[in-house]
């Protein structure tokens, strides 16, 4: 294993080329580009031996990988706001036809207003796309994340596409000290991958074809119980993981401070940093305070969530999305996870960085102080919103 000092895009690259794609199809755009960058550089110069194909749009991307996956090979592609919300098509298809394809994308904000910057709206829109979804923190957790996402999306229980996010230019831009693993490693974490979901001519099957009311119903239910089934080869992946390299993840969630904690901000992505040094400086003064950062959306961590957060006297979600005329898509997945598992404490929404905005050392010491003593159900950080 050897430190290298790489950007988030730099560390994940680095983690395609350990996880071995036969075919990798690029469309860049910012913040994402930094990644197939890199991955064609390693292609050229033979450090990475994969069929690198740079398509003419992100729907093309995701189409292309897609036809890789239905041969047996493992593939990646990588796209951001815009781009995402263009294969968004294809989401669909590569999920209901079980391709296991790992995707990066660069969360940054969706038009109008255009803008490069990073927020969460264009992921949270694909929830229900069927895609496994999980949220890096930092460079480390990316070039992590590369190598297990296609652990668990291969997996022969699984079989489904797995999108990793990575804050735009939070994340994606800023360099940090990355323990990077060597390829024999990698090997021995990462198996090769072997399927029989795929195009054979010794036996033939039909894939990807049209099918009637009664037996769809069928292969959408096989498609959640596949999702679901990922939760186990998480906690497996991650075992296996910290064998090998030293570094031990925790699921679906992770929790600082939870405990004993009155009062908790759940977020996710690279904010949750900064919220754990406010929680720190909160219990410097008395005030209880605990964070808990959701690593993924899909498979949603319900009962994971409510026992963490059972005992609070009061809940803040902060988000970096809005669905319009409601609230935060974060939010409403958390809700519903306390109501389902008989927690009642006070739930408020915090909706910021949209648009790449800037949520503060202030904002976060104002959340916490907003939730202890009572405010809006849904709240835009600095804009004050009468909704009575």
């Amino acid at each position: 294993m050897a430190e290298k000092f790489l950007s988030g895009d730099e560390a994940f690259a680095e983690g395609i080329r350990l996880a071995c794609p036969e075919v990798i199809s690029a469309y860049p755009i910012t913040p994402q580009t930094i990644v197939v960058e890199r991955l064609s550089e390693m292609v050229e110069d033979g450090s990475l031996d994969a069929e690198f194909i740079h398509v003419e749009s992100e729907h093309s991307a995701l189409s292309c990988a897609m036809g890789a996956s239905a041969t047996g090979v493992r593939a990646f592609t990588a796209t951001s706001s815009q781009g995402l919300l263009y294969m968004a098509e294809c989401l669909y298809y590569a999920s209901g036809g079980r391709f296991p394809i790992v995707m990066m994308n660069a969360n940054r904000s969706t038009a109008l207003p255009w803008n490069i910057y990073g927020d969460q709206r264009d992921s949270l829109s694909q929830l229900d796309s069927g895609w496994i979804q999980a949220y890096a923190e930092n460079a480390q957790e990316a070039l992590d994340f590369a190598l297990m996402s296609y652990y668990i999306a291969e997996h022969k229980t699984v079989s489904t596409p797995f999108m990793v996010n990575l804050d735009g230019f939070i994340l994606t831009h800023t360099y940090e000290q990355v323990d990077v693993p060597t390829p024999e490693q990698a090997k021995a974490f990462l198996p090769p991958y072997e399927t029989e979901n795929r195009l054979d001519l010794d036996n033939p099957k039909n894939m990807a074809f049209s099918a009637g009311p009664d037996t769809n119903y069928i292969f959408k239910y096989k498609e959640h119980a596949g999702m679901l089934r990922s939760v186990p080869v998480i906690t497996e992946a991650e075992k296996k993981f910290a064998e090998i390299f030293g570094r031990q993840y925790t699921g679906l969630i992770d929790t600082y401070l939870t405990e004993d904690a009155d009062y908790i901000l759940i977020t996710l992505g690279t904010i949750a940093g900064l919220s754990r040094e406010i929680a720190d400086q909160l219990r410097s003064q008395g005030i209880k305070a605990g964070v808990l950062r959701i690593r993924y959306m899909r498979p949603f961590p319900t009962e994971e969530i409510a026992n963490a957060v059972k005992n609070a006297k009061a809940i803040a979600v902060l988000e970096k999305d809005i669905s319009f005329g409601n609230e935060g898509a974060v939010f409403t997945n958390v809700n519903s996870a306390l109501k389902s598992q008989g927690v009642t404490a006070p739930t408020y929404n915090f909706i910021g960085g949209l648009g790449g905005r800037n949520i503060s050392h202030t904002n976060i010491i104002d959340i916490f102080e907003k939730i202890r003593k009572g405010t809006e159900r849904v709240n835009f950080i600095g804009i004050e919103v009468n909704q009575s």
